[in-house]
């Protein structure tokens, strides 16, 4: 009974403001960002002056949750190119699966929908622009792994006679300027403003599309970037690019949160979010200034298994994290180029360094004729040790995602859902704008 209460809701919802759709709908994606790394930013953000443990954006807009299972094909893991698939053409398919259904058949995606109907689309991403979730909205490939044919379909596949996206920031020269192929020049024939430094985000001009590639493949880490705010920079610029009087459909993916998942990074993974964080907060205000647009905000699963107190300790102590100012690849990076100190050490990790921690960075720097990662495995294992924060594994896990969610319509991604649920639900805010 409650869900078809539920569902009448939504429905009188949609008809009676199908003349006041969303003008600009902007979904963000934090990929791999479980329940537990929203919980964690909340402790990392806490002020230490006051007694309480002040909320988030996070906390503020906070909806629901999300199932992210993929096709029955793949189980009840998915993958990120799935789970993006899920979330731009409302369908489960196959884990590796670009905006394609288990026949290997493309599925129309919200972004091209908006561009159908007029919109201007854009897509603004820390990892390559071609990597899976941007791709999920773009491009249809069997296979996330090819991401030369990804970019080319950026340019090949059109509708109307123009490229799908009118904004694509990110990384991704590798793919764009290639030997066999420059994608870069070819859109700049065709009349596509190119920059690849962020200090030119400042150059573009409104009238005309805009490619920003800031990286050989994905960003560096928000830590070790030049500009730590990366994400909300270059969302600022397309939001401001993408403003028409039809509307715009912008997806935002904070990328690199699954990537310090998958290496167990702690350090990197509050860099990130913070990251994100300042990006929720400018759309928060954007939306104040702009109230008829929605922000939607989930993940697509959630990767590492973070838990904030391990070994049977009851404490989570993220302060020595706030102090960082360089990701732990970075600090190993110093450790394998210089005498591994104590001073060194205090100076790179901004605390002390008990004499075992130094004996095993030291041992690991040994062994990295033989395992390249030791060194930079035992410096998060440092940051975990003071942190006390455990990981169960260096994949994805099947667990719900939050949904956060502010602005017009935001009530109408409230409670659980099925992640295709959330990619139906922008369809139908299209097709109001449609009947409008």
């Amino acid at each position: 009974m409650r869900k078809l209460l539920t569902a009448a809701c939504i429905s009188l919802a949609f008809n009676a403001q199908a003349a006041e759709k969303p003008h600009n709908i902007i979904m963000v994606i934090a990929d791999g960002m479980g329940p537990a790394f929203t919980t964690a930013y909340r402790y990392y953000n806490d002020d230490k002056s006051t007694p309480e443990v002040e909320t988030t954006i996070f906390d503020k807009y906070y909806v629901g949750s999300a199932s992210t299972y993929p096709a029955p094909v793949s189980g009840y893991v998915t993958d990120s190119a799935a789970g993006a698939t899920a979330l731009s053409a409302g369908i489960k398919s196959y884990n590796g699966a670009i905006a394609v259904d288990v026949n290997k058949k493309p599925v129309e995606t919200v972004l091209e929908r908006a561009k159908q109907y007029g919109m201007k689309t854009g897509a603004v991403v820390t990892s390559q622009v071609n990597h899976a979730t941007p791709a999920s909205y773009i491009a249809h490939n069997e296979s996330r792994k090819n991401y030369n044919e990804i970019a080319d379909s950026y340019i090949d596949e059109r509708i109307n006679y123009q490229v799908k996206f009118d904004v694509l920031f990110g990384g991704g020269w590798e793919y764009f300027i290639r030997d066999d192929r420059n994608l870069v020049k070819e859109l700049e024939k065709q009349g596509v403003q190119y920059i690849d430094n962020y200090e030119q985000l400042d150059t573009l001009k409104a009238d005309k599309k805009a490619l920003g590639l800031f990286d050989n493949i994905g960003l560096p880490h928000a830590l070790d970037d030049t500009n730590k705010y990366r994400l909300s920079t270059m969302t600022k610029t397309a939001t401001n690019l993408l403003e028409n009087d039809k509307g715009y459909f912008l997806l935002i993916e904070a990328s690199q949160v699954d990537w310090a998942g998958h290496a167990n990074d702690i350090s990197a993974a509050m860099g990130e979010m913070e990251d994100l964080a300042k990006t929720m907060e400018y759309l928060e205000s954007y939306v104040a200034q702009n109230p008829n647009t929605t922000v939607i905000l989930t993940a697509d699963h959630s990767t590492g298994g973070l838990t904030l107190a391990a070994k049977g300790e009851y404490k989570w102590a993220p302060e020595v994290l706030t102090k960082q100012t360089q990701s732990p690849m970075s600090i190993a990076v110093t450790l394998a180029e210089q005498s591994i100190n104590a001073g060194l050490a205090e100076n790179l990790f901004k605390m002390a360094i008990a004499e075992e921690e130094l004996n095993a960075l030291k041992v690991a720097k040994e062994a990295l004729s033989s395992d390249k990662r030791a060194l930079v495995n035992a410096v998060k294992k440092v940051f975990d040790n003071h942190t006390n924060t455990g990981w169960t594994s260096g994949g994805h896990t099947a667990i719900d995602v939050p949904v956060i969610a502010f602005g017009e319509h935001a009530a109408l991604f409230s409670g659980h859902q099925d992640n295709t649920e959330i990619g139906k639900k922008v369809f139908k805010l299209l097709e109001s704008e449609k009947v409008k």
